[in-house]
């Protein structure tokens, strides 16, 4: 994947086209992930011990990974991934500007 957690991000289509947020989570083998305050969902919600009252929740649901772009460093502008070897580690450079991701 493209992106991982922690990752600044902007959401490219869906309902939530033009939002930005930082990942919380990624799901590789269902490729998909969860983005700070996009895709929001009601979740309805059992009373339980961290929840006695229960009720209705807002919470973020998983969006597909190719619907987001990462935000290179340098620009603030989404751009596209690319792989370079430094010092003989893999790692992610914003095809824009260049700058490391990771």
């Amino acid at each position: 994947m493209h992106v991982k957690k922690g990752d600044k991000v902007k959401v490219i289509s869906g309902k939530d086209k033009g939002k930005t947020g930082v990942i919380l989570a990624a799901y590789p083998k269902k490729n998909r992930v969860v983005v700070e305050g996009v895709n929001i969902v009601k979740k309805h919600a059992k009373p339980s011990q961290d929840n006695p009252q229960g009720g209705i929740i807002n919470m973020e649901a998983p969006i597909h990974v190719s619907n987001v772009m990462p935000i290179d460093p340098k620009t603030g502008e989404p751009t596209r991934v690319g792989y370079k070897v430094v010092d003989g580690k893999k790692v992610r450079i914003a095809k824009k500007s260049g700058a490391v991701l990771d």
